[in-house]
């Protein structure tokens, strides 16, 4: 919290690795949520997350926070929190939200609450209106709905009530919230944060909780695949384009002469005009000066600029005739082009905002049929903006082992802080948090920012309520690694699934098991088979399996949690980076052992990963096995991290293959510090002894009064502590360069000041004083 404050005092950024349930969410929540209440004119606090669950959470988190502080400071404070999420979440039109795929909410969304939509109703043509959307209408901006903080439960049930729509009341709202919770993509992905987004102030707070995969959101938010189907849609949306246009022009020529004047005027008014109803994919981070310009001449008429479409699908099209794997700049692409087609740079750039414009003009509600359409003008548009970072690569097969043909081009990102550079430029203070970052100093080197505060913080435990070992070989003295060339060697495989029986055995309730891909896991699971341990494993539990299909993993998660209940328990064998590997807790009896069979590495021979790292050694000084093996240890500590959710949670560690011994200084401080040195080089029997000891202990008594002092503090802990920090700087600091001293009499701190003031940060006369250490 000391640290938090001393970024948001120097309106700096920070990157801030906290263990796994520990209270991070609330201890980020209370401390930004004060300082807002006691600063003149709060700063609104975006708080990113990056599923559904970990957003829900956040909200309940922040709910209870605020009824604390009501209670305590016996008032209701003026204050706001909303979540943000997609239509599909949150509509309540009783025909529309029945729908199961985003995309048709989406458009039948639009068809009954677009501008052009009421235009038709007023002119008494038939067209059907949400009635929630109507109701809002004749409602006051910023009173949509009361103060407080609305989880998307109580959202929902609060417009239910009043007739309202949800999502536009958390759009709308967003300007006047003290507090707003969504998505990444909200914030990194320039399609949609142009449209939620842009009107937030300078001075806002932002986190980006769970952030130790922010660099490839970044990469995908600006990577784009092109399949040789997605040409053919685009050319039918070209020609769907062109009836419509025809359509128009014998209805109502003026509304297409009108978008042609405001084209010369330039895109800044254009978008100024736009409406929040319409969500079409807008520009891919358009440098400002190209806004302020007017469209180019040949593709203002919306005939001409259709013709220009296809010409450009036309030459992908034959760009996709290839046998052989093509890899180019984006400099060398438009050269390509030009001599080809004659299509120029210029009119490229203007691409997906240009044909934003024209949809909307055309008054087109079902805008999903022209999303491959969109697609090729968003590749147009980014492919003639950006130089650098950036890497062409067609494909012609699917696979290595593929005989027939079927071409993908990959437009991909290699520069995660291309994505990310508007929000460190345009906000004061962003704060990039998870409970595996290590090593820290990657992050900004990746993401290139400078930080106020780096820090990895250790845990206070009452008890050692974790047991993290190192696995190097199996009973019979074998080493064992998913390393290429032996993981598939009986003796390896056998050990695996030795060390999974034995801890089958011990292991009370749930077991989680992760692979470092899905084909290993399928492969190693079809050679247990054949050796007789899944039917060992068996007897002590039930196994359910992840899958790549979302339906069938949500499943097994429901069945795995039915078993844990229970009393027959469960293992769900899963992969890392997977969905369960993520947003999933496996909080108490859940999760007692967590199982990491070999370290995740990504596969090294994709070609986009081999220009990534290429593009970070040449770019950035980061060396290939520096990243590959930084990326492998994030991902092997998220795993980790699954069963460790709160102070009276309790769980067994296992990473299991002889390369987790040399990297494990890689690994978060707080479970790397937990790693005794007799417990970093183990075999199966001996892992299993420990862990024997270890739930033996962990079943003793232990309530919520033996923490009190060591992992939950009371403000006079907090004041103790501060005492002996005090003691310990000898009482005297000297502030640097000034040579100013502060004597004990200068020091004196009351109760409110002694939450913000422990050694580094110091609250004097309303002033902050570095300290100690800064």
């Amino acid at each position: 919290m000391c640290d938090l404050k001393r970024t948001l005092d120097a309106t700096g950024h920070s990157v801030l690795e906290m263990p796994s349930g520990t209270g991070k969410t609330v201890s980020l929540l209370s401390l930004i949520v004060a300082y807002q209440m006691a600063s003149p004119t709060p700063r609104k606090l975006i708080y990113c997350s990056r599923t559904m669950s970990e957003i829900e959470k956040a909200l309940a988190e922040l709910k209870a926070l605020m009824a604390y502080r009501a209670k305590e400071l016996g008032r209701v404070e003026d204050f706001r929190g909303l979540g943000l999420t997609s239509r599909k979440n949150l509509c309540l039109h009783p025909s529309v939200k029945r729908e199961k795929r985003g995309e048709v909410v989406d458009a039948r969304c639009r068809s009954m609450t677009a501008g052009f939509v009421k235009e038709k109703k007023r002119k008494g043509e038939e067209v059907e209106l949400c009635q929630y959307h109507e109701t809002m209408e004749e409602m006051e901006p910023g009173n949509y709905i009361p103060p407080g903080v609305y989880t998307f439960d109580s959202l929902l049930k609060y417009c239910e009530k009043t007739t309202q729509c949800p999502y536009f009341t958390a759009r709308r709202m967003m300007p006047f919230c003290n507090v707003i919770i969504y998505s990444y993509h909200y914030l990194l992905d320039p399609k949609i944060a142009e449209r939620v987004s842009k009107e937030f102030s300078k001075d806002c707070i932002v986190v980006f909780d769970e952030a130790h995969n922010i660099d490839n959101v970044c990469i995908e938010s600006l990577s784009i695949d092109i399949t040789e189907d997605s040409l053919r849609k685009a050319t039918r949306g070209a020609v769907n384009l062109e009836a419509k246009i025809q359509e128009m022009k014998t209805s109502d020529a003026a509304k297409l002469q009108n978008e042609y004047q405001k084209l010369v005027e330039g895109l800044r008014e254009e978008q100024e005009r736009r409406e929040e109803e319409e969500s079409f994919m807008t520009n891919p981070v358009l440098p400002d000066d190209l806004l302020k310009e007017a469209v180019p001449g040949n593709i203002r008429r919306a005939e001409h600029f259709v013709a220009f479409l296809k010409r450009f699908v036309e030459y992908l099209k034959t760009r996709m005739k290839v046998l052989h794997v093509v890899s180019e700049t984006p400099g060398s692409f438009l050269q390509h082009v030009k001599e080809l087609t004659f299509i120029e740079r210029k009119p490229l750039r203007f691409c997906a905002e240009r044909l934003t414009s024209l949809v909307r003009t055309l008054e087109i509600a079902h805008v999903e049929d022209y999303l491959p359409l969109q697609e090729v003008a968003t590749f147009a548009t980014l492919v003639s903006t950006y130089e650098k970072g950036f890497l062409l690569i067609l494909e012609p097969y699917e696979s290595e082992t593929a005989t027939v043909p079927n071409p993908i081009l990959h437009f991909t990102c290699l520069d995660a802080s291309i994505a990310i550079k508007p929000v460190f430029d345009r906000f004061s203070s962003v704060i990039i948090t998870s409970g595996t970052i290590s090593p820290l100093e990657m992050y900004p080197k990746m993401l290139q920012f400078d930080t106020i505060v780096q820090e990895s913080y250790p845990m206070t435990l009452a008890r050692r309520s974790f047991l993290p070992l190192i696995v190097t070989r199996g009973s019979d003295q074998v080493a064992i690694s998913s390393r290429f060339e032996i993981r598939n060697d009986p003796s390896v495989v056998r050990n695996y699934g030795n060390i999974l029986i034995e801890f089958a055995k011990i292991t009370p309730d749930g077991m989680v098991v992760f692979f470092p891909s899905y084909l290993y896991m399928e492969s190693i699971i079809s050679m247990w088979q054949g050796m007789g341990i899944l039917d060992e494993v068996w007897k002590y539990k039930l196994i359910l399996v992840e899958t790549p299909d979302a339906q069938e993993t949500s499943l097994a998660l429901e069945t795995y949690r039915t078993a844990c209940c229970n009393g027959r328990g469960a293992i769900m064998l899963c992969v890392a980076r997977g969905k369960v590997s993520e947003g999933i807790d496996f909080d108490h009896h859940y999760g007692r052992t967590v199982l990491c069979i070999g370290v995740p590495y990504q596969y090294t021979e994709s070609r986009i990963l081999k220009a990534r790292l290429e593009f970070l050694r040449e770019n950035y000084r980061i060396r290939e096995n520096d990243f590959l093996s930084f990326d492998a240890m994030r991902h092997a500590a998220q795993c980790l991290g699954r069963v460790l959710r709160g102070k009276d949670d309790y769980g067994i560690m296992v990473l299991a293959d002889k390369r987790f011994g040399r990297k494990r200084s890689q690994l978060p401080k707080w479970i790397n510090n937990a790693i005794l040195e007799g417990e970093a080089n183990m075999s199966t029997d001996m892992a299993v002894a420990a862990a024997k000891k270890f739930l033996r202990n962990m079943a003793q008594p232990f309530t919520a009064k033996d923490q009190e002092g060591h992992s939950t503090w009371s403000l006079e802990d907090l004041k103790r502590h501060q005492m002996e920090m005090k003691q310990k700087a000898g009482m005297e600091m000297e502030v640097d360069g000034g040579g100013m001293v502060l004597e004990e009499d200068d020091y004196e701190v009351s109760d409110e000041e002694a939450m913000a003031a422990v050694m580094d940060v110091d609250m004097i006369g309303g002033r902050t004083v570095a300290g100690v250490g800064a």
